[in-house]
């Protein structure tokens, strides 16, 4: 006994003055253990080693107490190792995930987790989802007790900031020991993919203010139709300026309130979109760029156009064309606008008009009501929108919608600027009187033409396009 004793003390005065030799080899196990199995020491069994280490170095001090250092510390290393084995291994545990494939930009999707415990014994687990950091995970992790052969099921919510095709990779597990003194870390791949489209939501408001004539509540105006519709589209209440002739005096009477028949034009036209995608739609404006702006409206006015029976097309370009859907009618065309535009990204890359419009001739040789959504924020690309779509003036209907930029039109709006105010607000009003310029030599070309801010181009291109219809201009 004494022979061990002086050798625990001959190996203390030889680590005393080496303390970064002594680190290295009590830190060895748990670099391995880290290295080989993913296996860490919790918090808790932190703590025990480093009151364990403060009673050690008091040998130091009281001599006598070498014995019961000793015993301590042994006692302590056999109840890690024993609580060690406790660990349950990678194929203990079963994880699967449920999640839909079609999201909302901006809208919350849940998504369903199932773990199951393989093993005889409860288990105590920590669980992660590993989701793209364009995600916002609520609640980010769970903490479980699962039952021996049993399962838990757990959901979250995710809110996307930015539309997409993304993918959820694996799930991350943290496995507690009996004592809790060691913790291990398991990757279970559990491949999912959700698609991010633009928020829908919009469509659904529309149908329901629809159906109850409260259209005027989203911005758009009810427009009056010139010449004779014969084609029944919707029953609606009576106002003064309906022709008596349409009153349904059959609903009348079912009603009690005058009721007249809503009539559309039977003819089916065509509306063709260009999206541009370059530098012109980078910027931001309720927290998403004008290229978001311009997907929204875009979409809403082809469920207004595609209910009304017309056919709506879509061409996507930047410093190329990266996307075409030829014109079609019917509400199933939604689906294949929304494929070919959910993924679409601004880019800081100058935009071809020139190929984007030779597309346009090649593809799209019946007369349509194209809608170009871009930016002018310096003369060459005002010179190439003002060109291109005065070309095609007579053979097609162009409509180009200007998107607004709030803080150009804030800094020149400013009461007795001062200062640096001054200049700002002289050299946007400046900006404000050139960009006033382009838009009526586009009016002046036969080009229609809509200059809104980003948020209200929805129902402004609906009165647009219904002004249009009613007026007979295609």
């Amino acid at each position: 006994m004494n022979q061990f004793l002086a050798a625990i003390e001959a190996v203390l005065n030889f680590l005393a003055p080496k303390p970064f030799l002594t680190l290295a080899i009590i830190a060895a196990p748990f670099v391995l253990l880290a290295w080989l199995l993913r296996t860490h020491p919790s918090k808790r069994l932190v703590v025990l080693m480093a009151v364990s280490a403060v009673v050690t170095l008091g040998i130091f001090v009281f001599p006598d107490t070498l014995i019961t250092v000793i015993a301590i510390d042994a006692a302590l290393l056999l109840v890690a190792l024993g609580d060690l084995l406790t660990l349950p291994r990678e194929s203990a545990f079963a994880v699967e995930r449920e999640v839909g494939r079609i999201a909302s930009l901006k809208q919350h999707h849940r998504v369903n987790m199932t773990i199951s415990n393989l093993s005889l014994q409860p288990q105590r687990v920590e669980v992660r989802d590993c989701v793209p950091q364009e995600f916002i995970p609520k609640p980010a992790q769970f903490s479980l007790r699962i039952g021996p052969r049993s399962r838990a099921a757990v959901h979250y919510e995710v809110e996307s900031s930015r539309r997409g095709k993304f993918e959820i990779g694996e799930v991350h597990l943290r496995a507690l020991s009996k004592l809790g003194l060691w913790q291990r870390y398991f990757k279970y791949d559990v491949d999912s993919v959700v698609h991010v489209y633009p928020d829908m939501k919009q469509i659904a408001e529309y149908e329901l203010l629809a159906r109850t004539d409260r259209l005027a509540l989203l911005g758009v105006r009810r427009t009056r139709k010139i010449g004779q519709d014969n084609e029944f589209e919707r029953l609606r209440d009576y106002t003064r300026d309906d022709n008596p002739k349409h009153i349904d005096w059959r609903s009348t009477a079912r009603r009690n309130k005058l009721t007249v028949k809503d009539y559309q034009a039977n003819q089916s036209q065509r509306l063709i979109f260009m999206l541009d995608c370059g530098r012109m739609m980078t910027n931001e404006a309720n927290g998403i760029s004008l290229l978001d702006h311009g997907l929204n409206a875009m979409l809403m006015l082809s469920y207004v156009a595609l209910k009304r029976g017309d056919s709506v097309g879509l061409i996507c370009f930047s410093d190329s064309v990266h996307a075409y859907v030829p014109a079609k009618s019917g509400m199933g065309h939604m689906n294949q606008l929304l494929h070919a535009s959910f993924d679409r990204f601004p880019n800081l890359v100058e935009s071809r008009y020139d190929q984007a419009f030779l597309h346009l001739s090649t593809n799209c040789r019946k007369r349509s009501l194209v809608i170009l959504v871009t930016n002018v924020i310096d003369e060459v690309n005002s010179l190439q929108i003002e060109q291109y779509l005065g070309n095609i003036v007579g053979r097609h209907l162009p409509l180009g919608v200007l998107l607004r930029d709030h803080r150009l039109f804030e800094a020149a709006d400013q009461d007795e600027p001062r200062g640096q105010d001054l200049y700002r607000a002289a050299a946007a009003a400046e900006i404000l009187t050139w960009r006033h310029q382009v838009i009526t030599d586009l009016l002046h070309k036969g080009v229609l033409a809509l200059d809104v801010y980003p948020e209200d181009m929805t129902s402004e291109l609906i009165n647009k396009y219904l002004e249009v219809k009613a007026r007979h201009l295609l």
